[in-house]
């Protein structure tokens, strides 16, 4: 009985935060989708979507039980209808989506990594996606690929490149990790700036990509992102004991039976598939994966059976109040920009509190 009380007590506590944030993430769908051009309330946004489920209900058609589709609510009048599923929902769901998956990756890079500042992009996985985007948008005759598929191959590339730079023997340390993802960034940075100089009038759509896109978004997109992250979360989750484990240390780790390499692999490779993902849909938006883990983990603890999933809930919420701000002034903002905005201050709090408790 002693055992199993610290489980059951870690189901409840994952149940009552998850239950928490999913009903913050629906609070927080609703109200983005009450903000645009056309200014709705939050009733005729409920019943926009509800329109569009049907339950079957039983009816007797003379004399005889027939099944009937009935719409949870009644249609809002005019074009309301086309702005809520057709332009606004995308967009909300594919920023849940994306902040989700960036999240999520954030969270298996800090426990990897055991560094609160860790982040996605450290094997460099945005740096690659940014080079076959914008390689796509200012070459698009050497680059047989669409933007996204460009974006998602370079993403996976340059990880993997990082991770057998940084293997030796069958061994991948994490600091020669981290140096190698740095290194490869570096030059990544060079062949885009490259690109940059002579993107011509395809200029703004690049520097648009690089600060992060969510406008024009498609179900399709949405549908696309989802799988892949849903997919990437539900093969992380087995592996948060292990992410507990090591973050005693690798020695320690293998000692308690943990294959230590197997697991960096499979964490490494799941978090690029991920982050690849969201950044070949979404552009770079960075910050996401560095708040939202370091925010959860002060709430709830370090176990990563709680952390990964209430991360990713809060993620998909951060990043859907974020671009609800971005699309909120006078002039629309691309999203990586307010969560730069909010992101470099908590980082600089985050050192800046890290030094002080080295002292």
């Amino acid at each position: 009985m002693q055992v199993e009380l610290p489980s059951m007590n870690r189901v409840v506590r994952t149940v009552r935060w998850s239950g928490g944030l999913v009903a913050a993430l629906v609070v927080a769908t609703v109200l983005a989708a009450t903000i645009g051009p056309v200014a709705l309330d939050a009733q005729t946004v409920v019943r926009a979507v509800l329109s569009g489920i049907a339950v079957p209900v039983p009816q007797f058609v003379d004399g005889r039980l027939a099944i009937a589709s009935t719409p949870l609510a009644s249609a809002p009048e005019g074009s309301t209808v086309t702005i809520v599923r057709s332009i606004r929902l995308p967009r909300i769901a594919l920023a849940a989506v994306v902040g989700a998956a960036l999240a999520a990756a954030g969270t298996i890079m800090q426990g990897l990594f055991r560094n609160p500042m860790a982040d996605p992009s450290i094997v460099g996985v945005s740096a690659g996606a940014a080079v076959g985007a914008v390689g796509v948008i200012v070459l698009p005759a050497a680059i047989p690929f669409g933007l996204q598929t460009a974006a998602f191959t370079g993403a996976l590339v340059t990880a993997f490149g990082v991770y057998l730079l940084a293997t030796r023997g069958g061994r991948t340390p994490v600091a020669t990790l981290l140096l190698a993802g740095v290194a490869v960034q570096t030059l990544l940075g060079a062949a885009l700036s490259v690109l940059l100089l002579h993107a011509g009038h395809d200029l703004e759509r690049a520097m648009y990509w690089l600060m992060g896109d969510l406008r024009n978004a498609t179900w399709g997109e949405v549908g696309v992102t989802l799988a892949i992250t849903l997919f990437a979360v539900a093969a992380l989750l087995p592996y948060a004991r292990s992410l507990n484990v090591l973050l005693l240390g690798e020695g320690d780790a293998a000692t308690l039976g943990i294959p230590v390499e197997r697991t960096k692999r499979i964490l490494l490779a799941l978090s690029a598939v991920v982050t690849g993902g969201a950044v070949a849909v979404a552009g770079v938006i960075g910050f996401v994966g560095l708040i939202v883990p370091h925010v959860m983990r002060l709430l709830v603890g370090p176990d990563h059976r709680i952390l990964l999933p209430t991360s990713t809930l809060l993620g998909a919420t951060f990043l859907v109040a974020a671009d609800t701000l971005a699309r909120s002034g006078p002039a629309e903002l691309p999203v990586g920009i307010v969560t730069a905005a909010v992101g470099a201050p908590f980082f600089l709090a985050l050192l800046r509190r890290r030094e002080v408790s080295d002292l």
